[in-house]
């Protein structure tokens, strides 16, 4: 059997793991053992064809991969809950205190957590600054605006 036979067939077994394991990654294995097969049917030696098939298929990884998986994705994914409320005004509903990290707001009709870096008595107006996770960070919003 011949080496470029050999990495082809390394290729198919890589392609089949590709298509089997959703892991993203046995695709550049795929095209790194093509490009050995390449080598071997031009007649170059064996120790060049490992070499550049164990090169190949790490910068192919390494440098194609988040490409990849961002064309495919599509974007930047499903925008959270707290995306859309992101710039509103609120009402503080429980006074937040920065020391405890504890506090209540209502946006838009909706009872939230809320975090700000100063103490904001119940009934002050906030705007939403942003979110770590399901908790929004607020900042008070100075009376007249």
């Amino acid at each position: 059997m011949s080496l470029a036979a050999v990495w082809v067939i390394v290729a198919l077994g890589a392609g089949i793991l590709e298509v089997v394991v959703p892991a993203f990654g046995f695709v550049f294995v795929t095209l790194a053992a093509l490009l050995a097969a390449l080598l071997a049917l031009l007649g170059y030696g064996q120790t060049l064809q490992v070499v550049t098939f164990a090169v190949s298929a790490l910068l192919f990884l390494l440098v194609l991969r988040r490409f990849f998986v961002h064309r495919l994705r599509g974007g930047p994914g499903v925008p959270s809950r707290t995306e859309a409320i992101t710039g509103k005004m609120a009402e503080v509903t429980d006074s937040i205190d920065p020391v405890r990290g504890a506090g209540r707001v209502n946006v838009e009709g909706h009872d939230w957590a809320a975090r700000a870096s100063v103490a904001i008595p119940a009934g002050a107006r906030v705007r939403v600054d942003g979110a770590d996770g399901i908790v929004l960070l607020v900042s008070p919003v100075q009376k007249g605006l």
